[in-house]
This record gives C-alpha cells, sequence and structure tokens, in this order.
C-alpha cells in the first residue's frame, strides 16, 4: 500500500483537507505540540485523539503523516 499523505490524514480526522485549508490550521495552532505530544494536545476531540494514538502506536500507514502533523505543530509560534 502506498504510503499515506497528509492530506489523506487531514480527511480521515475529518478535517478539511485542500492545502489551504491545512496551512490555516498548521497555522493556527502553530506550537500546540512545544510542550506536549501530538496525541495530548488540546486541539483533538476524542475520536482523533483515539485515532493518533493508534497510529502511532502501532506504526501503522498513519504514522509517517502523523508524525509530519507532529513536527509542523512542534515548530514555535
Amino acid at each position: 500500500m502506498p504510503a499515506r499523505t497528509m492530506t489523506q490524514l487531514f480527511k480521515q480526522l475529518g478535517l478539511p483537507s485542500d492545502e489551504a485549508s491545512i496551512q490555516l490550521f498548521l497555522s493556527q495552532h502553530d506550537g500546540v505540540c512545544l510542550e506536549c505530544g501530538l496525541v495530548q494536545a488540546p486541539i483533538w476531540n476524542e475520536s482523533q485523539r483515539l485515532f493518533l494514538q493508534e497510529a502511532v502506536a502501532q506504526d501503522s500507514e498513519w504514522s509517517m503523516p502523523a508524525e509530519a502533523l507532529m513536527a509542523a505543530l512542534s515548530r514555535p509560534a
């Protein structure tokens, strides 16, 4: 199976997944993961949190885009 993309991850999380929406989300949440991990960030609902937790814990096909999302949200605001 081909690697998952950030666009697919946003779709899976139920978030707008076009490039402009992804960039807006990232800019609105700059630095949210500086003090916590991706799963602990206060921006997720429970279903999103559980999905991300499984993606990272199971090193699934979603782990690479989840790690990229963590890196993007770990930049200082």
